[in-house]
């Protein structure tokens, strides 16, 4: 099982409310290191393409489990 395939599992096993925690986390920090690397710059530039597809990952559980895809079930 590769580390993307841990992560997704990770994921899947979340609640839907810890999920969004998750991504208003993942966005802000998004919105702050797209502000530095504007600015200043920033150490890990590959940072930013991390969260944005960690927030991808999160967006399409979501709409999985409202619409009911693959057997993903919204979870309170």
């Amino acid at each position: 099982m590769s580390a993307g395939d841990k992560r997704l599992k990770e994921l899947r096993d979340k609640l839907d409310s810890e999920l969004e925690f998750d991504l208003e986390e993942h966005a802000k920090e998004l919105f702050d290191l797209r502000f530095k690397a504007s600015a200043e710059g920033i150490a890990n530039p590959s940072r930013i393409s991390q969260l944005r597809r960690e927030i991808a990952r999160i967006n399409t559980l979501l709409s999985e489990r409202q619409l009911n895809v693959r057997g993903a079930q919204p979870r309170s």
